[in-house]
This record gives structure tokens, C-alpha cells and sequence, in this order.
């Protein structure tokens, strides 16, 4: 397909060409809707599609507790090249370990074989367990597998970091970090706030695993995630509001932002689990559930008329974009009511 086409029929392409060149072999795991939006840089939707075009020419099929899969029974590996006997092995081993294994790349380009204590730095077990959570999820992140991953004895890890809950406080750190706070901040309140919650919303989507690590209740000294709490208070200085209402807001505005960010690890593991896409559940599962909770107008008046009416968007980005607006409509409604400045 044409390059020139749409975000999805250009990954789309790009797997069929990994196929058709055998470097995906038949039986071997296709990225998954999170590595695609990390390799990519695009939204889950978008991933999802190009993996729907493929499943519908055929190339690839659904393996419950597995993931997606190049369709064909995998020919007898002593038939084929190594390239392609590795990648029948795909299956049935992790992303992140077959890829950590060969080599790092530090900053400044130097390429040097991964593993071995004498360069063990808590920026790489950071680094490697940002990584495993990234691509496997949280609950694959242990300190024996980053061990693994980095080739040294789990005891080493612990002269750099003291244990798991640390080692999440300095993933947590990093992460934030990795998406600075624009300079100079908005002078409007509202701007300001919006610019802060959408980049939250961009990390979280990067990481799918860091919405379940943070609380609100017990934050931990995170001082990167800290900045986004200090500068949402900053632009609301001398709009009216006490300091209690200050950091209410910031942080009312960012548990929201948090608590919807958790179904991005969720729905990363049910693919994971199900082989099924959000879209694909819903044709398999989701319809039939809801044509019984339909069946009954008397009861469910609301969901009758609008299962009636025209498509409405309930996917996570438009949660977050109506959401978020009116959190913000209510926070102008305060200011102007406390007679504050609005710009």
C-alpha cells in the first residue's frame, strides 16, 4: 500500500512487508497495539486498525493468551533460514529480553554488550525496568527480571536501588521527566491548566503501567511529577482563590486525568490475554451483552434511545477532552465568582 496513505495502512504496510519478507515467520507474535504506538507514536485506535487490516487479508490471527500471530503453521525450522527460525521463536519469548539481550546503545552512540556489574548504574536499572513495564506491563516488572534482563545477580540491583517500591518511584521520575513542562508557562489560568493535563495525558499513554503506580492519597517524592502540581497551583495565583482551592484543583484535575489513564494498562492486558482488541471484544462479547440490556425500553429508557440514535463517541480521548473541559468550565465558574482575573 501507497506510503502516502493514512497513519494506519502505512504500519499496516510495514507488517505486511515484515511478513512477506519473513522476518515475521508463520506462528511469530506481531507487535501489539502498545509496542505499535510506541514504535510509531500513534494513538491505540490508529494501532488497532492497522492490525484489523491485517487480521481481515488473512495475515494474522488472534491467539487467546498469546496475542496476534502470523497466520500458517511455521514450516520445519531446519528448512529455513536463521532469520526466520528466530522468529517462530517470538512467541514464546519476551519482547524486551530478546531485544535487551544483544546490545545497548548509550548516550553518544557507542554500541556496548549488555550485562555485567561493572556498569551498573541505577540510570540503567531504571532505564530496563521503564522498558519490561513498557512493553510487558507492570506485572512482568520484578527486580529478578530487570536482573535478568541486565545479565547480573538480582543482589547487585540493591547497591543502586533499595527495593521495588523505590525502583517505581524512580521510573515514575523518569517518565516526567522525559516530558518537560513548557517554558515559559501560559499566563492564562486556563490555558495553562489545559497544556499541564494533556501532557499527563501523553505520558500516560507512553506508559500505560504508570497510572496504577501513582496515588493521591500517599504520593511519594517524585520531584519531577511534583513540578506538574507546583506549576498547576502557579497559574492560579491571583485569580481569587485560597490556597486550599489552589491545590484542590490541581490535584482534583489530575486524579481525573490518572483515573482515566488506568484503562490503558487494562485494555493493554486484556489484548495481551485475549488476543482481542478493544473493537474485536465488543464484536464477539460486547454486542450480545448489550442487546439484552436493550431488550428491556421500560427499564432502561435512556440506553433505548440513545442505542436508537446516531453513534456517540465513548473511547478514552473523548472521556478525556469532555472530561477535562468541563472540570475546567467549573474552575472558571469559582474564579469569577471570587472576582479573580481571567487572563
Amino acid at each position: 500500500m501507497a506510503e502516502s496513505g493514512s497513519p494506519s495502512e502505512r504500519i499496516a504496510a510495514e507488517l505486511r512487508r515484515r511478513i512477506a519478507a519473513g522476518e515475521l515467520a508463520p506462528g511469530a507474535r506481531v507487535p501489539s497495539t502498545r509496542r505499535i504506538t510506541q514504535e510509531w507514536g500513534v494513538a491505540m485506535a490508529t494501532a488497532t486498525k492497522a492490525l484489523n487490516r491485517l487480521r481481515e487479508e488473512g495475515l494474522v490471527r488472534a491467539v487467546p493468551g498469546v496475542g496476534t500471530v502470523v497466520a500458517g503453521k511455521p514450516a520445519a525450522a531446519a528448512a529455513r533460514p536463521r532469520e526466520l527460525r528466530r522468529a517462530q521463536q517470538q512467541v514464546s519469548e519476551p519482547a524486551a529480553r530478546r531485544e535487551a539481550r544483544p546490545v545497548a546503545q548509550p548516550a553518544g552512540g557507542r554500541r556496548v554488550r549488555v550485562g555485567g556489574e561493572r556498569d551498573l548504574t541505577r540510570e540503567r536499572i531504571v532505564a530496563t525496568a521503564v522498558r519490561v513495564a513498557d512493553e510487558e506491563g507492570l506485572a512482568a516488572l520484578s527486580m529478578r527480571r530487570v536482573a535478568t534482563e541486565l545479565g547480573v545477580a538480582t543482589m547487585s540491583l540493591y547497591r543502586h536501588v533499595p527495593g521495588k517500591d523505590e525502583l517505581l518511584r524512580f521510573m515514575m521520575d523518569v517518565v516526567f521527566r522525559e516530558q518537560p513542562l513548557p517554558e515559559p508557562p501560559a499566563s492564562d489560568w486556563r490555558e495553562g491548566l489545559e497544556t499541564i493535563a494533556r501532557l499527563q495525558w501523553r505520558i500516560y499513554r507512553r506508559h500505560p503501567w504508570l497510572a496504577s503506580t501513582m496515588s493521591f492519597t500517599r504520593p511519594v517524592p517524585a520531584p519531577d511529577a511534583a513540578l506538574h502540581t507546583e506549576r498547576s497551583m502557579a497559574v492560579l495565583v491571583g485569580r481569587g482563590l485560597s490556597w486550599e482551592e489552589m491545590a484542590q484543583t490541581s490535584v482534583a484535575l489530575a486524579a481525573f486525568v490518572c483515573g482515566l489513564a488506568v484503562h490503558f494498562e487494562r485494555e493493554a492486558q486484556a489484548e495481551q490475554d485475549s488476543g482481542l482488541s478493544a473493537d474485536e471484544w465488543m464484536e464477539r462479547v460486547g454486542d450480545e451483552d448489550h442487546e439484552r440490556l436493550m431488550a428491556d425500553p421500560e427499564r432502561f429508557p435512556m440506553f433505548d434511545a440513545l442505542n436508537r440514535g446516531p453513534e456517540i463517541d465513548l473511547s478514552l480521548e473523548a472521556l478525556f477532552e469532555f472530561g477535562m473541559a468541563r472540570m475546567l468550565d467549573g474552575v472558571g465558574l469559582v474564579i469569577e465568582r471570587r472576582g479573580g482575573a481571567d487572563g
